[in-house]
Order: structure tokens, then C-alpha cells, then sequence
């Protein structure tokens, strides 16, 4: 066992009513004390993990797994193509104007350029109807928070305009492209970036030349800050659709702006907060909406901009398949439905009835996909866990479909084995789990890395990791796992792993693990459970309530402190999923699963290795300092207990290629190093 640095205990409570101890609390605050304690973690995990035999190996190759030419799936803006690029080890996406699909095309943005260590990056971006002006967020060290500059497309350079401190947020260009939309927040007080909780989003409308000071709020709700406003123009430039979020609810409200009344003057078309109501767009008065309305599985629905009521009209009925997408393109909807955790694709008309398929691989799932309403074009990604981003171009008049292929590969897809099987939960909830390894992987008891989510509505379908495609090359399992509280089923399976239910999803992911064993795929001690944000909450919760039978466990940027989670930056909006601490209704379900709360001295806990960031404002970094130096304290074995904090990181986004290359070699060296165990 390491020796691990000192931590002092401290006197804290979690909930001074409640009397949880909570003798870290320390760590959540900024100080030369806790940068001392952070620098004498990274010191110790550096010199254990130094000594791996594979971590040399493993970085070589997975640099060699990432170096390809890579390329995301257009948007059509003006005529022109707008898409993001890599060479291959580029420790950014570079993003590209193009002429057409098959034009070499030429640098717009290269965020590679505006830092010495590839911390900056580029967010998110948005292009002006005409395509002559692009809008793009910057993000320093993984933060959330976004700075908006404004670049001229021909000339490819910025004008003055820099816009500050919005967070969460998209950039929605005015129809004459005068100025955007964005969403904004308080500026943080001086030390607070990690601590002070972000309530108020503003709307504000951003005029090009203007200070920003002087932006105009055009919505705000100071009596319910907990609500976020998300604008989009109709194509015609006829009307501005906000979307009313609160939190991370899967429920909205629609408002609509007719711009010949004057921007700003909103009226809510659908104002309560009863089911989830996504803005597809508008032809001519008719607004089209994917909801959950009355369809725990998704259908669309429209609604006349000229009435005065909300009543919706049919127009894709609920069918036996989850809808979790739904686009205007050319004359009608292309429907992205999930069977089993897959996607396939469809087609229909504005008038709904015949749902035609379109081709899309097994397996796999649908990125990123552009269309609008009378273009002929759909262009659309696909990847799988053999396969990065295919690129696919669809014509709707002839049915056709083009593809253009990753090229580069240094490794065969043909080499690796992938398939489904439905695994059954303790309460005879059937799960879908993908496992992927090499071909010729002899039977018996392999190496094996279960990763999990499970919340928040975001389904887990087949997708590409370099990291994982290494894994198996080493003559390991990876294995992919379902959980009820996403939307792999629809609303119910959502709800299923939330609040009080969230137990569910933590019993989901021990009968992956338990069908692992029972069927001779790996043994406890060979096989390692991963996860990240509320992915790492699910790790945490697992190793904590079974620590038997995982040999070693990865979690990363994890939500691990669930009596103090709300407390911090957008913490509070997760109170959808989790329940509040705050109300004594929920306190106990959550103190009865929370990683943090519910280690116990003396208990043999798996070889642990976690991740964080030290700049993450999502899951702020004291969610992992606190579980590992409790976990340090707690454990009652010779398995080692490491936390690995990268500088100048969040919460993931924008992270460089070079530091995942290098984190994902520390960890996945680290799993074999302690998935030793008898056979």
C-alpha cells in the first residue's frame, strides 16, 4: 500500500441537523493548503504510476490510434460547408469552409494557435444564414464558461466584438445578421469560478460594434432563476422560438416572438413545465415539435403560429421505438429512432403516414446531422465501436446515399468482434450491453472494462474511443452497458433512475458486472468499472455497495459528495435526477447511496485511480479530493487508492488530444497493472 500524504480531519458537518460528518470539507475551498495537498497527490500518483510496464506502451499506441484524419459532418450555410477537422494528433478541431463536400476547402478557425498548450478551445460556434459571419465561444482550461468573438468568413478575420461571461449557450444569429442571441450569467466574484452557484441566465441580444455592456436583455426571470432560455429562428427569419429550460428537467416550455411585432415581445405558446417539447422548426405558421406529451416514447407534433390556443395536431404518432431525434429536411422529417441502444433512420412527410427507412449501419449511432426544410441534402455522421465518424450525404429526391470514409486507420475494424446481448436486472428489467474484443480473443476469463451512465436522459450507443479499441488489443473485454435513466426506452425508463429510484440504476450496473462473471467473460478480480460525471457517481456507488466484486475502479470527475452537490455552480440543476439534499424527503435516499457517505474502515476496496480536473466548474474537483482522501483513509487492503488531477483541465470538453492521450494511458495502464488476479 502507498503511503499517502497527510489529510487533515477536520470538525465539518455535511448537514448540521442531519450531524454527517464531513471532515474534508476543507478541500472544496481554494487555499495554499489545498494546492499543497493536490501537489502531494499528483507527486505520489506520478511515482506509482511511473513504474507501469504497459503506461510507455499504451501512450505509444493510442497516439498511434489517434493519429488519423478525422473530420465532423458539415452544416450548409450561404451555399457553403462549415465542418471541424484534426489531422490526427492536433490537440484541436480546426474548423474548415469549403465550397462544396469534396473542396480541400480552407482554415476558418485554428483554436491550435491561441495557446502554447492547447487549452484553448473552440466551444461552440455558429454561422449567419448568408454565411458570411461566424460567431465562436472559447473556452480556457475546460471551463464552461464562454467568451463570444465574431470572425468575418471571407476575410477570415475577427471583428472587435468580445463577448464575456455566457455559459450554456448557443449563439442564434439575427435573420439580417446585425447581431445574436446568447444565454449569460453574473460574473463570478473574484476566487468564486468553482464555488458560486450560476442561477439567472439571461437572453441577450448582442448588436455587432455595440459594447457589451450595453447588451439588451430580452428575457430574464429573476422569480424562477432557475430557468435557462435558449433561442432559434425560424428559417424564413419569420419568427424566434425560445425554448424555457429549468435545470436539467426533460421538461419545457415553448415561447414564440413574431418579429414583425418587434423582437422581444414574447408569448408563451406552451407555458407549463408538463413534458419535454423540442423546437424542429417552422414551415410557413406551422411549428413542428418533438414531445413527450402523451408519448412516453417520443412522437411530433405541429402547432398553427396563427392561433391563438396551444393545441397540438398529430403528426408522428408514438410507435414501439423510442424517438430521440426528429429534423425538418427536404419536404418532410427525417426521424432518428433507438431500438435496443442502435439507431436506425426514417422518413416521412409533413403530413405524417408512411414512415420510409433509411439506410443507416447496424450497430451504430447517428452524431451530428444538418438539414432544413426544401433542401435536397442531409448530411449526417455515423460511428460505431469499431468505426470513427462516417461521414453520409443523402439525396431525398433520388434516395441515394454517399459515403466518405475515415481513412488513415492503423488498425482493421474486420479484427474486432461486437455484439449485443440483453442482461436482466434483479427486478426483471431486461438491459441492453455491447461488448467489443479482438477476434481471436480465446474464451475464458479476459481483462474486462465495464463502463456505465445512467441518468440525466442520455442514451449510451455505440461509439468510437481509440482508448478502448487499445483495451482490446491488450486482450481485454470492453463492455458497454444500458441503465435505466437514460433514454434508451422513453420517459419511463428515464424516470426509472431518478429520485428515489436511482437505487435502479446502480443495481442495473452490479448485474452487468454479477452476468460478467456468471457467464466466464472475467472474474471480480479481473474485471475494472468506469465512468465519468454521473457516470462517476455510478462507479462510486458501486464500489462502495460491492466492493467483492470489481477488482479495480476508475471514476472520473465524478459526482461523489451527494449531500453537497447542489451547493456549487450549476450543481443545483441536477436536482431532477438526484432529489434535493435540502428536502428531508430526499436526504435520506440520497445519504444511503452517496459514495463520500457510505465508506466504511477497514473494507478491502478496489485499486482505485481517479480522475479529475482542476479547473472543472461542472463537477467541481472537490467531489473527487474528498471521496480520495476518504477513501485513503478507509481502505483495508493493499490495493492502492490514487487520484490523478490534471492542471489546467474541467470537466472534458475542449480537453487536448495530447492530455486524453496521456490520461487514458495512465489509466487503462493502471487497470492491468491491477487486474492480476487469479484466472
Amino acid at each position: 500500500m502507498p503511503i499517502y500524504p497527510e489529510t487533515r480531519c477536520g470538525e465539518d458537518y455535511a448537514d448540521p441537523e442531519q450531524r454527517v460528518p464531513d471532515p474534508y470539507q476543507w478541500l472544496e475551498r481554494r487555499g495554499e493548503e489545498v494546492e499543497r495537498w493536490v501537489a502531494a497527490q499528483n507527486a505520489l500518483t506520478s511515482s506509482e504510476l511511473s513504474g507501469l510496464t504497459a503506461r510507455d506502451p499504451l501512450r505509444h499506441r493510442l497516439g498511434q490510434l489517434w493519429n488519423y484524419p478525422r473530420r465532423s459532418s458539415p452544416i450548409k450555410r450561404g451555399g457553403r460547408y462549415f465542418e471541424l477537422r484534426n489531422s490526427g494528433l492536433q490537440d484541436q478541431n480546426v474548423l474548415y469552409v469549403c465550397a462544396s463536400l469534396g473542396d480541400p476547402g480552407r482554415v476558418l478557425l485554428d483554436p491550435n494557435l491561441l495557446s502554447s498548450d492547447g487549452t484553448v478551445a473552440l466551444a461552440t460556434w455558429s454561422v449567419s444564414r448568408d454565411g458570411r459571419l461566424l460567431a465562436y465561444a472559447l473556452s480556457q482550461a475546460g471551463s464552461d464558461w464562454l467568451t463570444w468573438r465574431v470572425r468575418d468568413v471571407a476575410s477570415g478575420e475577427d471583428l472587435a466584438d468580445s463577448v464575456p461571461w455566457s455559459k450554456f449557450s448557443q449563439a442564434a444569429w439575427l435573420p439580417d445578421g446585425s447581431g445574436f442571441l446568447y444565454g449569460r450569467y453574473q460574473a463570478p466574484e473574484a476566487g468564486a469560478v468553482l464555488s458560486q452557484a450560476n442561477y439567472g441566465q439571461q437572453l441577450v441580444l448582442h448588436r455587432l460594434g455595440e459594447d457589451p455592456a450595453l447588451d439588451q436583455v430580452l428575457l430574464e426571470r429573476p422569480e424562477h432563476p432557475e430557468w435557462g432560455f435558449h433561442p432559434q429562428f425560424s428559417q424564413d427569419g419569420r419568427y424566434l422560438f425560445v425554448t424555457v429550460t429549468r435545470g436539467t428537467f426533460r421538461e419545457t416550455q415553448i415561447w414564440v416572438n413574431r418579429l414583425a411585432d418587434g423582437l422581444g415581445r414574447f408569448g408563451p405558446r406552451i407555458d407549463a413545465f408538463g413534458a419535454l417539447y423540442e423546437v424542429l422548426g417552422s414551415v410557413g405558421d406551422q411549428l413542428y415539435l418533438r414531445t413527450s406529451q402523451q408519448a412516453p416514447l417520443g412522437r411530433v407534433v405541429s402547432l398553427d403560429l396563427t392561433s391563438s390556443g396551444s393545441s397540438l395536431q398529430p403528426v408522428v404518432a408514438e410507435g414501439g421505438e423510442v424517438l430521440e431525434r426528429a429534423l425538418l429536411s427536404g419536404d418532410g422529417l427525417v426521424l432518428a429512432y433507438l431500438h435496443h441502444g442502435q439507431y436506425r433512420l426514417a422518413r416521412c412527410s409533413l403530413q405524417g403516414g408512411q414512415i420510409t427507412p433509411v439506410d443507416f449501419p447496424p450497430l451504430s449511432t447517428l452524431t451530428a446531422w444538418w438539414g432544413e426544410y426544401g433542401e435536397d441534402e442531409l448530411l449526417f455522421g455515423s460511428t460505431s465501436l469499431t468505426s470513427p465518424e462516417v461521414v453520409y450525404r443523402y439525396r431525398h429526391h433520388q434516395g441515394s446515399l454517399e459515403v466518405q470514409l475515415p481513412a488513415g486507420l492503423s488498425f482493421d475494424p474486420a479484427d474486432f468482434s461486437v455484439r449485443q446481448v440483453l442482461v436482466t436486472s434483479p427486478d426483471g428489467t431486461r438491459l441492453p450491453v455491447f461488448l467489443m474484443h479482438r477476434r481471436d480473443l480465446r474464451p475464458g476469463p479476459a481483462p474486462t472494462l465495464l463502463y456505465g451512465y445512467g441518468g440525466f436522459g442520455i442514451a449510451v450507443t455505440p461509439t468510437f474511443s481509440a482508448s478502448m479499441l487499445a483495451w482490446a488489443e491488450q486482450g481485454g473485454v470492453y463492455v458497454q452497458a444500458c441503465l435505466r435513466g437514460g433514454s434508451e426506452y422513453g420517459e419511463e425508463w428515464y424516470r426509472a433512475g431518478t429520485l428515489e429510484r436511482k437505487q435502479n440504476v446502480f443495481d442495473d450496473f452490479i448485474a452487468c458486472a454479477e452476468w460478467l462473471t456468471d457467464q466466464g467473460v472475467t472474474t471480480p478480480s479481473r474485471l475494472a468499472i468506469t465512468g465519468a460525471s454521473n457516470g462517476g457517481l455510478l462507479v462510486g456507488a458501486a464500489m462502495t455497495q460491492r466492493p467483492e466484486l470489481f477488482g479495480v475502479a476508475l471514476p472520473r470527475v465524478g459526482v461523489l459528495d451527494m449531500l453537497r452537490f447542489h451547493r456549487f455552480t450549476i450543481g443545483w440543476a441536477w436536482i431532477s435526477d438526484y432529489g434535493s439534499p435540502d428536502d428531508p424527503a430526499m436526504f435520506g435516499a440520497l445519504r444511503a447511496y452517496s459514495p463520500l457517505h457510505n465508506l466504511r474502515r477497514g473494507t478491502c476496496y478496489p485499486a482505485t485511480l481517479i480522475a479529475t480536473g482542476d479547473h472543472d466548474d461542472r463537477v467541481v474537483p472537490a467531489h473527487s479530493y474528498k471521496f480520495a482522501a476518504a477513501l485513503q483513509a478507509a481502505q483495508g487492503c493493499a490495493r492502492p487508492v490514487l487520484i490523478r488531477i490534471q492542471t489546467r483541465a474541467g470537466h472534458g470538453a475542449g480537453k487536448p488530444v495530447s492530455m486524453q492521450v496521456a490520461e487514458m494511458a495512465d489509466l487503462l495502464a493502471f487497470a492491468l497493472a491491477h487486474l492480476q488476479g487469479p484466472a
